[in-house]
């Protein structure tokens, strides 16, 4: 498996596969074919069908056209076997095509192709099923973070601090922003309100408040376009620093305690991104906000020193119970129900925590295996269940985007 890097990435939304993704690849052919008179680019599939919504055009101009005219091509009928997000950029002169590159954008603003499947990833960590890496640690008694210490070295912490610092800056703009958010649904900003509202509850139910409001100001603040931190996606992104900040700010966690959290998120994440995907356009929202609930069960149960058989049953839980859930934006806009799932799923990641940790920590279906059964579901999904906002809730509202 590859560093926490390639997974933890820092920038802007509304989503990491149709905007970070493609912005980065713009960057790319633009340092490869600066002497041109004019781009072409091509959208396929799902990167087409959702990419107005996502400001997958937006994100490729802000960088070719600096350079050049640029022209984007929409072909969302047209789906390229590599994967649903296909792009093609062509650099012409004299009405010809005088370069060309096509890649894909496959989930975190990861980019591949066929090239670059051949060729060896750095590969960083020896083992890549949680089953091999569990009695890794339990051979040696260590944890998961330990295990993430070992295979990146000491200054993973340094890249970990910076990303939490990230998340908590990402919270706080949510909590203190307010009004509509772009793209025409008219959605309202809600994370304020449940802020103060949580205020006047005790108990359990200022607890869920609080969560649902720090989940809901960092994927409004995504929806906008602002900073975050994929986790393991834009879309999913609210699940995980809602989770931690919670536990963090109720419970006086340290800070490298939750700098071990997120490493041991990440590690969970990683194995998911390495054995199946964690792209909505290619296995469905149980990719993005299925892998986002077992990454933060998995971070909390680490918090509350939770056995490495615990925690994998909290991050199985946080996946199985996700198994199956479609991607369909409205409007392709990462709106509805994107944001509201990011709310939804940081609670249900805690509760999956509490069920684990009040286990033995002895159960029947692995992570290894659910994470098998999600690639198979997304795969069998149909594509209009696949971020192409052509069935589901985005059908139904079709009409008004």
């Amino acid at each position: 498996m590859e560093s926490l890097r390639e997974l933890f990435k820092i920038g802007n939304g509304p989503s990491s596969s149709h905007t970070m993704g493609p912005k980065k690849a713009a960057e790319q052919f633009a340092v490869h074919c600066p002497n041109v008179e004019q781009y072409r680019v091509t959208l396929y599939g799902s990167l087409a069908a959702t990419g107005k919504g996502h400001l997958t055009d937006q994100a490729i101009l802000s960088v070719l056209e600096q350079i050049a005219p640029t022209e984007i091509v929409w072909k969302a009928d047209v789906v390229l076997p590599f994967h649903p997000n296909g792009m093609l950029f062509e650099g012409l002169k004299g009405g010809d095509v005088v370069d060309s590159w096509q890649i894909f954008s496959v989930g975190g603003g990861a980019l591949a192709n066929e090239e670059t499947k051949e060729t060896p990833k750095h590969h960083i960590y020896p083992f890549s099923t949680i089953e091999e890496i569990k009695s890794y640690c339990q051979r040696e008694g260590k944890t998961y973070w330990e295990y993430v210490e070992d295979c990146e070295g000491k200054e993973i912490w340094e890249f970990l601090d910076r990303v939490w610092t990230v998340m908590c800056d990402t919270i706080q703009r949510g909590l203190n922003n307010d009004g509509v958010l772009p793209g025409g649904l008219k959605v309202s900003r809600k994370a304020s309100t449940y802020y103060v509202k949580s205020q006047s509850y005790t108990g359990s139910l200022a607890s869920r408040a609080r969560i649902y409001a720090y989940a809901l100001a960092v994927a409004e603040e995504n929806a906008s376009g602002g900073e975050v931190v994929t986790a393991p996606t834009c879309g999913s992104c609210g699940v995980i620093p809602a989770a931690i900040y919670h536990l963090a700010t109720s419970r006086n966690f340290t800070r490298i305690r939750i700098l071990r959290a997120l490493a041991t998120a990440g590690l969970f994440g990683n194995v998911v991104k390495t054995n199946s995907s964690i792209s909505g356009a290619e296995v469905g929202c149980q990719g993005e906000i299925g892998v986002a609930c077992a990454m933060a069960a998995a971070a909390a149960c680490q918090l509350f020193g939770g056995t490495p058989s615990q925690i994998e049953y909290a991050a199985e839980m946080g996946l199985e119970h996700h198994l199956g859930l479609t991607c369909d934006p409205v409007c392709g806009l990462v709106q509805v129900p994107c944001i509201e799932r990011n709310a939804i799923a940081a609670a249900r990641a805690l509760d999956a925590n509490t069920y684990a940790t009040l286990s033995d920590g002895q159960h029947l279906v692995t992570f290894d295996k659910v994470v098998r059964v999600m690639k198979e579901t997304g795969l069998d999904l149909p594509s209009l269940y696949r971020e192409t906002s052509e069935g589901g809730l985005a059908k139904r509202y079709y009409d008004q985007c």
